[in-house]
């Protein structure tokens, strides 16, 4: 019976202190989260992606992009189709990671595939790279479109494999 007693003033002791810590929003993630404004918003627009065929195929695709977490994460809903057909269903969280100076684009597909990935801003582009082989820069136009490109490196050279433009709705 006091063994049971001192677990249960353990327990409250604990959750207490875990209650009281202050509410504080990470102010450095949240300062580079808002580097990413550029993208939030909801996106439609139209695409292509090369195939093993070696064709490009045209899609139609939709992003919604919104911040959470008090601005520390962005939360990016991707829908592609090929006429009625979805042919990219993709959920990604994106945050800051403090201690390896980069973000972080957590991302997962409906076909159950998915990781973590580096990505990095430069020059106002959001560069991703699902691998070292391939990456993804995600830009606006000077219409203020949504351009993103795909590239696969093959030896020495980046060939391009991908490519939609939107528009915010």
């Amino acid at each position: 019976m006091k063994n049971l007693l001192l677990i249960i003033l353990g327990i409250v002791l604990f959750s207490g202190t875990a209650f009281s810590q202050s509410y504080e929003t990470d102010k450095e993630s949240q300062e580079a989260m808002s580097k990413l404004a550029f993208i939030e918003g909801n996106w439609k627009g139209e695409g292509w992606m090369m195939r093993q065929d070696g064709k490009k195929h045209p899609f139609t695709q939709t992003e919604k992009i919104s911040f959470k977490l008090d601005g520390t994460a962005l939360l990016v809903e991707g829908l592609g189709k090929e006429g009625e057909k979805i042919i990219h269903n993709a959920l990604a969280v994106i945050t800051y990671d403090k201690t390896k100076g980069h973000y972080n684009f957590n991302s997962r597909l409906a076909n159950g595939m998915g990781g973590n990935f580096k990505a990095e801003l430069i020059d106002n582009e959001l560069h991703w790279y699902p691998n070292e082989n391939i990456k993804y820069i995600i830009s606006l136009n000077e219409k203020g479109q949504w351009h993103e490109v795909g590239k696969i490196k093959r030896g020495e050279e980046w060939f391009q494999f991908f490519e939609m433009t939107l528009d915010k709705q």
